[in-house]
């Protein structure tokens, strides 16, 4: 069998870097930088104030109490304020401009808020409450490195610095297609022998949370014939294509009849659930195909989906965090195969817990579990309290 590391490997060869794309500030939130964003402006552009009180010359700001004739208004956006003259103060808006001559800011409560002249209590020294043009960003200056993931501060500083977009990479496109005449949509009456199709609109929101952008497919029926066609029909524009079901060793599997010899190579990777695994290019489209299983199909999607999907997009962060906890109940593992079992965290003993059976078709163990535990391929049995892998979920 193949082992998990080199199917990760083959899934991942199939996505090239996403193309770069300019977007709206609104829409960049939680895409990755494609580039260096480099300052045009200085930020703060001009000297300003950084409270609301009186600008005046620190020279004469002596004797106190001191009265200073007020000379001039200056809210914020002001465009035309005048020079300090010496010996007088000016009444200023936080954010609004320091005028010339001036080189400090006296707070309003020391003072007794005077508008034709202002009786000043005490004072800080020269350049305190004063914000220097340059003091934030410098124009030349790099703000935001290429591969930062735009999150609102970043939004903040590109709109302070005047841009309206951002080189961000595009999400993947990924086409999600579930097979099975057995399957019915939801809200749909079920006939005999029929189930509700969950998969694709749990891998759809499986790759929304990762980054990408999914669409899924009207389900086709178990034939070769209207697999293709189906297929052929809908992947303009796409990145990857991702099928669920129809890969294991038995008949009817119509992914696997379909696509076998048609450039996606199918495997068996050593792990639980998850086993049967395709990869590869459908007329040229990145296709990886998973088990039908719902749990094996998820874990399948967090394994090696995941991973790539963020690669391809520029993520550093491609996997969930992980990491070493005690066992709060012992766990049995097949032999040769890496298992991931759903978990429970227990914050407050900082241990993990084995949530539910390892069955594959058990999705409201899956639902209620915020951790995977990972038990290697060499161990049969771990007992309570061996330290394992865990990934968080949450």
């Amino acid at each position: 069998m193949r082992s998990v590391e080199e199917h990760a490997r083959v899934v991942s060869d199939l996505l090239s870097p996403s193309p770069v794309v300019n977007v709206p500030l609104a829409e960049a939130a939680g895409l990755v930088l494609a580039r260096d964003l480099v300052a045009t402006i200085d930020l703060p552009p001009f000297a300003n104030s950084a409270m609301d009180g009186y600008a005046a010359r620190a020279a004469d700001l002596t004797g106190f109490p001191i009265t200073l004739p007020v000379s001039q208004d200056i809210p914020a956006g002001r465009q035309d304020t005048g020079p300090l003259e010496p010996g007088t103060a000016a009444r200023i808006m936080t954010g609004a401009p320091m005028p010339d001559g001036a080189d400090t800011v006296i707070q309003v409560e020391r003072t007794d808020g005077g508008t034709e002249q202002v009786r000043i209590d005490g004072a800080p020294p020269a350049g305190v409450h004063v914000r220097t043009a340059g003091e934030d960003v410098t124009a030349g200056s790099v703000v935001l490195k290429a591969g930062t993931v735009i999150a609102g501060p970043q939004i903040g500083v590109a709109a302070a610095l005047g841009f309206a977009e951002l080189p961000v990479r595009r999400p993947v496109e990924v086409l999600v297609l579930s097979t099975g005449t057995e399957l019915v949509a939801p809200g749909l009456p079920l006939g005999p022998g029929q189930i509700y199709e969950s998969n694709s609109a749990m891998l759809a929101a499986a790759i929304t949370a990762a980054g990408g952008h999914a669409t899924i497919a009207h389900f086709v029926a178990d034939d070769v014939d209207a697999f293709r066609a189906a297929l052929r029909a809908q992947v303009g524009g796409i990145d990857l294509v991702v099928t669920s079901g129809g890969v294991s060793a038995g008949a009817y599997e119509v992914v696997k009849d379909a696509l076998t010899g048609q450039g996606v190579e199918f495997a068996k990777v050593a792990m639980q659930p998850g086993m049967p695994q395709g990869a590869g290019h459908f007329e040229n489209v990145p296709m990886v195909t998973l088990p039908g299983n719902p749990v094996s199909s998820y874990v399948s999607f967090e394994v090696f989906l995941r991973p790539a999907i963020r690669a391809a997009m520029g993520y550093r962060q491609l996997t969930r965090p992980a990491l070493r906890l005690p066992l709060a109940a012992p766990i049995e593992s097949p032999a040769g195969k890496r298992q991931f079992r759903r978990g429970v965290l227990d914050p407050e003993a900082g241990t993990v817990a084995p949530w539910g059976g390892p069955g594959s078709h058990l999705l409201s163990w899956l639902a209620g579990a915020d951790a995977m535990i990972v038990v290697e391929a060499a161990v049969t049995s771990l007992d309570t309290g061996a330290l394992v892998e865990v990934w968080l979920l949450g």
